[in-house]
């Protein structure tokens, strides 16, 4: 009966573990997360996909971030000296603010130079839940070919950002 309960332990264990260096390993978007509708600056919607769409061919850094998050806006110089150095990169600013307004406010206090966008369905859309999203600010590089470079980065410091930026 021990030997039972082991070998479930084991196999528990090993799904586990399976699934969460997946989920570090994605290369591509779920279907789910492209049909995610977002917000443009003019307030009309947007899915995900069509977004990411109007960038083939271009490395795409995505910082996914929130006016009233304090790790985001302590990010923020880094990313705008990122952009200096690396201009021929895309910079994708998805919001997660309570409103638009806020959203809105935000880009214009903290003066963010790049694509913005607003995550209309929160931390409960289909594209934050397909990404596994707990915690941001989140760094996402896509690279020219289409496909995800890094799929996790919490730090606009982290080495393998600037990296795969300068790739």
């Amino acid at each position: 009966m021990e030997i039972k309960y082991i070998k479930i332990l084991v196999l528990l264990l090993f799904i586990t573990v399976t699934s969460c260096s997946t989920a570090q390993d994605k290369t591509q978007f779920s279907e789910k997360a492209l049909a995610d509708v977002m917000l443009d600056s003019k307030g009309e919607e947007i899915t995900f996909h069509e977004i990411i769409n109007q960038y083939k061919g271009k490395k795409v850094v995505i910082d996914i971030w929130a006016s009233w998050c304090s790790d985001c806006i302590e990010g923020m110089p880094k990313v705008k000296e990122l952009q200096i150095e690396y201009p021929d990169a895309v910079y994708l600013f998805l919001s997660l603010d309570k409103n638009y307004e806020a959203w809105q406010r935000g880009v214009e206090n903290h003066q963010i130079e790049g694509e913005h966008y607003f995550i209309s369905g929160g931390w409960k859309s289909d594209f934050n839940s397909s990404i596994d999203l707990d915690w941001i600010p989140r760094y996402i590089v896509i690279g020219a070919d289409g496909k995800i470079q890094l799929f996790r980065a919490t730090e606009a410091s982290d080495k393998k950002l600037e990296k795969i930026i300068k790739a």
